[in-house]
């Protein structure tokens, strides 16, 4: 072996003796401390505080910091918007699918006023297929009747209307004029000047309104027969249509929906037929008496009283105002009043007497949640959101209180039973005998 160099020997002999001063000094220490007379250096000794300090607690959480109704406002807000989001999306949806959609719901309410008529032939022994095909034939042939007579009648009285707008127009010139009501003739002059130049004004755009009217028209022949085959299919094939709809929601949840379903099936079903009812109630007697008035047109004005009792409220105050504009222009400042008498008698009548005899129980909607969601539905979709907003908010309504019903007898049924101390306090006790 080579020798190692003498320069190597003396570092590590040093090395080696710094290491035994280390030793030495680490016992030194230990011996210390465990006689209790140096525990530490003076530099680390920390002094204790003085006894007039305030005492400080220690920090919480962050999130406990944060007071509990924030927290769950927190939870419930971002679930919000999370639902809110989701429901934007459904309404972009079924913008996009407008006619699709309207065509559809408007087979359900047709279906819904038809379906007994299918069901009591069935019962008589009739086969399923010729019941569906009797009813929707008998169904549509009486909708198409009831159009071609309003247009016909509209057709036939639009010259001899025209010379009565006129004339009443004059009259009611001359009545404002010998009114109280102090109007001169400048201002009646400035007021048919200003509507001749809002006419002009807008004639492109009448003009573009024509032309659009094609399109609705294909529109609206387009929906028609879509509402048609809808109906023809639920007439005779809804049962299966259902169940086939019971298999898109969980398994857990099928028991709950299939008994929500009947349900909300018999609140439209009542709906659609007391709305019936009520809007033909309104139209008889409202046509009656602007029919013995003399107001033009009393046919299909009634008509026009019946389609619009299917708008709640605001149809009714349309219809109305209708008529009584018509008798205005065509009868007179006293067959106008008279007019508004009798439409506002039959209002009155049906708000206090036909709607809660006729409806009942089925639709218990409260009128404050009819009129916002009429006016939701309006603004959302129009004249077709403001017919279908009531019944889709009785039918929801349906749905979630038998729901919440079904859910709190299912939990009970979940609860095990009482038993030992407990099953012998919950035994029914029999009364004493004397």
């Amino acid at each position: 072996m080579s020798r190692v160099p003498g320069w190597l020997e003396r570092v590590g002999a040093g090395i080696s003796r710094v290491g035994e001063r280390l030793d030495e000094r680490r016992a030194e220490g230990d011996a210390l401390s465990a006689d209790g007379s140096h525990d530490e250096s003076p530099h680390d000794q920390v002094p204790p505080p003085p006894d007039y300090a305030p005492a400080v607690s220690a920090r919480p959480e962050p999130a406990a910091a944060v007071p509990w109704g924030l927290r769950v406002a927190a939870e419930a807000s971002w679930r919000l918007l999370v639902l809110a989001g989701m429901v934007w999306i459904l309404m972009k949806i079924i913008a996009s699918v407008q006619l699709v959609v309207f065509a559809f719901v408007a087979a359900l309410l047709i279906t819904a006023l038809l379906q007994p008529t299918v069901a009591r032939l069935r019962r008589h022994g009739v086969p399923r297929g010729l019941a569906t095909a009797l009813t929707a034939v008998l169904g549509f042939v009486i909708m198409g009747l009831v159009g071609w007579f309003v247009v016909w009648q509209v057709q036939e009285n639009i010259d001899n209307l025209s010379s009565q707008v006129q004339d009443g127009i004059d009259e009611l010139r001359r009545w404002l004029l010998n009114s109280p009501f102090h109007v001169t003739e400048s201002q009646i002059n400035d007021i048919a000047k200003s509507l001749r130049d809002a006419i002009g004004a807008n004639t492109d755009e009448i003009t573009s309104a024509g032309l659009e009217g094609v399109t609705v028209i294909v529109e609206a022949m387009t929906g028609i027969l879509l509402a048609m085959f809808s109906t023809l299919f639920l007439l005779y094939d809804g049962k299966r249509i259902w169940e086939w709809t019971l298999k898109l929601f969980p398994a857990q949840a099928r028991p709950g929906i299939a008994g929500a379903g009947p349900r909300a099936w018999r609140t439209l079903t009542a709906y659609v037929r007391g709305t019936v009812i009520v809007a033909l109630i309104d139209a008889i007697f409202i046509g009656l008496g602007i029919f013995f008035l003399g107001v033009p047109m009393a046919v299909p004005l009634a008509v026009f009283i019946f389609l619009f009792a299917f708008i709640p409220l605001v149809g009714a105050v349309v219809s109305g105002a209708l008529a009584v504009v018509v008798a205005l222009v065509t009868q007179g400042v006293f067959t106008a009043v008279m007019t508004l008498v009798v439409v506002l008698a039959v209002q009155q009548i049906e708000g206090h007497i036909l709607q809660p005899f006729i409806l009942g129980r089925a639709v218990r909607v409260h009128p404050l949640a009819v009129v916002l969601t009429v006016a939701a539905g309006g603004m959302v979709s129009g004249i077709g959101g403001a017919v279908v907003a009531v019944p889709l908010v009785a039918v929801t309504n349906t749905v979630v209180v038998y729901l919440r019903s079904w859910s709190q007898e299912a939990a009970m049924k979940q609860t095990p039973a009482p038993h030992g101390a407990t099953a012998v306090d919950a035994a029914p006790v029999d009364p004493p005998q004397s």
